[in-house]
């Protein structure tokens, strides 16, 4: 018998890569977070050629999770509510096609999975305006610099992390209670 957990690969952008990290680090059956640039024309872009907006890529998340313990549609799910699918290329304040709403697809039962759930949203008007998340092919993956690694956790005071990420965390954890992970509790 293998011993080894199964693990897949799910590619989110939503707008800055620090909010979304933080809350995808949170789910139970999410093993790594890491943020990054994809869906671009330049190699090995840097944070500020992103940030530019020149290079066609996104800000967006990779997440290795279980899926015997979390399913794509769960994380998808989470995706769609905690940041606004319908703004085109803008995320709140930050706005340019580097904070565009997309799910980059590995493979064709996630292509589907995201059709198919656009579709649900768009049918049952949970949004007020029509989604414009974009579904587009996986292509080559760029961690961000290491000192955009767990910005959050690691920066929890900045300005940024108090009146942006802070709030954003705090409403996913409400809303998805029952998917976090458990609370680490010290050891005496």
């Amino acid at each position: 018998m293998d011993d080894k957990k199964k693990t897949a690969v799910a590619t989110f952008a939503g707008g800055c890569f620090w909010c979304t990290e933080a809350v995808f680090e949170r789910l139970k059956g999410v093993s790594k977070v890491t943020s990054g640039y994809i869906g671009g024309s330049v190699p090995n872009p840097t944070y500020r050629q992103v940030c530019e907006g020149t290079t066609g890529h996104a800000e967006a998340v990779q997440i290795t999770y279980d899926p015997t313990v979390i399913t794509f549609e769960q994380l998808l799910d989470v995706h769609f509510h905690t940041h606004d699918p319908t703004t085109l290329n803008r995320q709140g304040a930050d706005v340019g096609t580097q904070y565009r709403s997309a799910v980059f697809v590995h493979d064709d039962k996630q292509k589907a999975t995201v059709e198919n759930m656009i579709t649900r949203l768009d049918k049952t008007k949970e949004f007020s305006s029509q989604i414009v998340t974009t579904i587009e092919k996986y292509s080559k993956w760029y961690p961000a610099e290491d000192y955009h690694q767990e910005y959050f956790k690691l920066n929890p005071n900045a300005g940024y992390c108090q009146f942006v990420v802070g709030p954003k965390v705090a409403k996913f954890q409400k809303r998805y209670k029952d998917l976090l992970k458990p609370k680490k509790t010290s050891k005496p």
